[in-house]
């Protein structure tokens, strides 16, 4: 694995933790787009990833079925499990200072800048 591979998976992690400090939602929605459009993974391989940084308690049963189907990098998982918590220190730091209104904004604009990501995505593919 190289260094650039490995620095992006750390800035996945850290931003994945981070969001989920700073508003509570799951690491997915940072892990998956950034497997996809920044590691150029499939969706299958950064949806069975994802599962794998969030495996225990939560995701067993989820990362079983994508592992026997190989599309689990566990390498990958490791390295942003690492690097979520030291994300989600820091974001629920921050959050805990930013008014609730911001963090509602900004949080609003990710999702929909995301969204748009995503539909171009597979508009995309499905319509060639």
């Amino acid at each position: 694995m190289s260094i650039s591979t490995i620095l992006i998976l750390i800035f996945i992690g850290v931003c994945a933790g981070m969001l989920s400090g700073f508003v509570g939602v799951g690491g997915g929605m940072i892990i998956v787009p950034g497997l996809i459009f920044l590691l150029g993974a499939s969706q299958l391989s950064a949806q069975g990833t994802s599962l794998a940084v969030i495996m225990l308690p939560v995701g067993i049963f989820g990362v079983m079925n994508y592992y026997k189907a190989g599309h689990i990098n566990i390498q990958y998982a490791a390295i942003i499990a690492l690097a979520f918590v030291i994300g989600s220190y820091f974001g629920s730091k921050y959050a805990l200072r930013v008014p609730e209104h911001k963090i509602k904004l900004l949080f609003g604009l990710f999702l929909l800048y995301i969204s748009i990501r995503m539909i171009y995505s597979g508009a995309s593919k499905w319509f060639g």
